[in-house]
């Protein structure tokens, strides 16, 4: 594989390769409204435009205005990012992998100011990246910029051709473009310098093949109908990440959170979850650092008061019940005395049950639907959206409060088919979540 490794930066005349095929465009329907089907693209000939992208590595601030400019023009852009999160709370970014097209570029972030850059990303057409959960993680952290409203997550894209949910990158290329690349890089230091050729070339890799891939997923999905709904899904994970991101500090214990906890339970919870995030964001730790899930757990149910139950009867590492022990104490103590009208609300129940006629027809009806647009059924209605609508319909809630991915091109078929099958087995659904009709 050849490297044209240039040491300026060179800003780049072209847009990201267009497919090479002669046919005309075809209108398509893609289950929203009417679009162009784009020219079936030549695979080999993309792979060699990407063989041949020069590589620069921007290493100084000057270099980065041209990398600004290239992307004011490119249409579309391929990005990956190299971090180090393994000992601290807040992410080192490392890398910044781009690829316009023609020219790939190597952003050296410790060395680099990049608030334009960030800025700039939020304005190209297409921001294409593959599985890009932890990427734009670290870009809202660092940026302060807005939910992204530009992103294609190839992975998501994946999931609609395939069923896979986490398709890696790699499989990736082998499935789809018949390309191998080495990744055994993942794990190593991108905070040293120079990068070993490995790594280098690994970063290079990351992004070199990313707009090839995304032209043959843009052809098959848009061939199939489907690539609307991709670009709905990739948006609203885009909010999803930044609402995490954004998550407030007495509100990270909802994902430790279990139904069968009491409310006071639920006191204790919230209290040590937003003192560990605190603490791990004061001292710049990772989380389990603090208090690993499982000690917080046992935190819960044991509700220690004195320091021999927290060691005895929880597995908190013993180096930081010496530090923060008696602190520790103190945040459940006052969760405990809190009145019961100040305790967070108990989790509804999920749905259980023996008899399995509402799951059976539940699972027909997406089943049936899927078959019927052409969606693998696990990527047309997840697990968690349909426990919150098992929820909405038992407790008669308002349908506003539908989950945001169904209210948007599944919202027609979930009002019209299958909130009235759910509705059809609404005595064995209050059932099997213990609710007294």
């Amino acid at each position: 594989m050849s490297n044209h490794i240039s040491t300026a930066v060179t800003p780049s005349n072209h847009s990201e390769p267009a497919a090479t095929a002669d046919e005309p465009a075809t209108p398509v329907n893609t289950g929203a409204e009417s679009v162009d089907l784009p020219p079936e693209p030549d695979i080999n000939a993309l792979l060699d435009i990407a063989e041949d992208a020069d590589v620069t590595w921007v290493r100084e601030q000057e270099g980065l205005a041209d990398v600004i400019e290239a992307l004011a023009t490119c249409g579309r852009v391929a990005l990956d990012t190299e971090f180090i999160k393994r000992d601290t709370y807040y992410p080192r970014l490392a890398l910044v992998q781009l690829n316009t097209g023609d020219h790939i570029y190597l952003l050296d972030a410790p060395r680099l100011q990049l608030d334009d850059f960030w800025q700039a990303l939020t304005e190209v057409d297409v921001a294409i990246w593959h599985a890009c959960g932890e990427d734009l993680g670290i870009f809202y952290l660092l940026s302060g910029c807005p939910p992204l409203t530009n992103i294609f997550d190839t992975q998501i894209a994946l999931s609609y051709l395939t069923g896979q949910l986490q398709m890696g990158y790699q499989q990736a290329l082998d499935d789809q473009l018949d390309m191998h690349i080495d990744k055994e890089q993942s794990q190593s230091d991108w905070l040293q310098r120079p990068l070993s050729d490995e790594q280098e070339q690994y970063a290079i890799d990351d992004v070199r093949f990313l707009p090839a891939l995304y032209l043959s997923l843009e052809y098959e999905l848009k061939k199939q109908g489907l690539f609307d709904y991709v670009w709905e899904d990739c948006q609203l994970y885009a909010r999803d990440l930044y609402d995490t991101q954004h998550m407030a500090d007495d509100e990270m214990y909802l994902s430790m959170a279990d139904y069968r906890y009491t409310s006071e339970q639920m006191a204790i919870l919230q209290a040590v979850a937003t003192w560990r995030e605190e603490l791990a964001r004061a001292t710049n730790q990772p989380r389990t650092f603090v208090i690993k899930k499982q000690a917080v757990r046992e935190i819960v149910t044991e509700k220690p008061s004195n320091m021999r139950e927290l060691a005895h009867k929880t597995t908190m590492h013993r180096s930081m019940l010496r530090l923060y022990g008696e602190e520790l104490l103190k945040v459940i103590k006052e969760a405990k005395n809190l009145h019961p009208a100040e305790h967070p609300a108990c989790l509804l129940p999920p749905y259980r049950s023996k008899n399995k006629v509402l799951s059976k027809a539940v699972q027909q009806a997406i089943e049936a639907h899927a078959e019927k647009i052409g969606v693998p059924a696990n990527v047309l209605m997840r697990k968690k959206w349909l426990a919150q609508l098992y929820e909405i319909i038992a407790f008669d809630k308002d349908l506003t409060e539908l989950p945001e991915g169904l209210q948007g091109w599944r919202h027609k078929w979930v009002i019209q088919t299958l909130i009235p099958v759910i509705k059809g087995h609404k005595t064995e659904l209050q059932q099997g979540m213990g609710i007294k009709a």
